[in-house]
């Protein structure tokens, strides 16, 4: 059952031709499709403020350990491992996107799959106003 995301029409609008332009088949982008296709688009200034939007800032906490890790969700031209931003087609940013406060998601890694919790979202574009990023 996939769950509903949050996406903005002008992250909407970005996403799509990226994950079209990915031509091999992997499994964590056909999920990112899967999700885009049952996200509900909003205009920028209707997402809700604990949603992780493209370019949001967000706490994470890893349920098993209580290890807290705090990443952007970058664009893939944009994305940096030193700064700690995840470009949204590697797994984890494909998991974070969209979901709220709260929310749990699972994030497959090779020894497993992690299960991290949503804290706090630090920094949202739309929120903050920032509707050009």
């Amino acid at each position: 059952n996939p769950r509903i995301i949050y996406i903005t029409e002008a992250d909407m609008k970005r996403l799509r031709p990226l994950i079209e332009g990915v031509k091999n088949s992997r499994d964590d982008l056909r999920s990112l499709q899967a999700e885009l296709e049952h996200a509900r688009v909003v205009a920028p200034a209707d997402v809700p403020p604990d949603v992780i939007t493209m370019n949001s800032k967000a706490r994470l906490r890893d349920l098993e350990t209580g290890e807290e890790m705090i990443f952007t969700l970058a664009f893939p031209g944009n994305a940096s491992i030193e700064h700690d931003r995840i470009s949204v087609v590697a797994p984890i940013g494909t998991a974070m996107l969209g979901h709220r406060v709260g929310d749990e998601f699972e994030w497959e890694v090779p020894a497993g799959s992690v299960r991290l919790q949503v804290e706090e979202v630090l920094y949202q574009p739309e929120a903050a106003g920032d509707f050009h990023l």
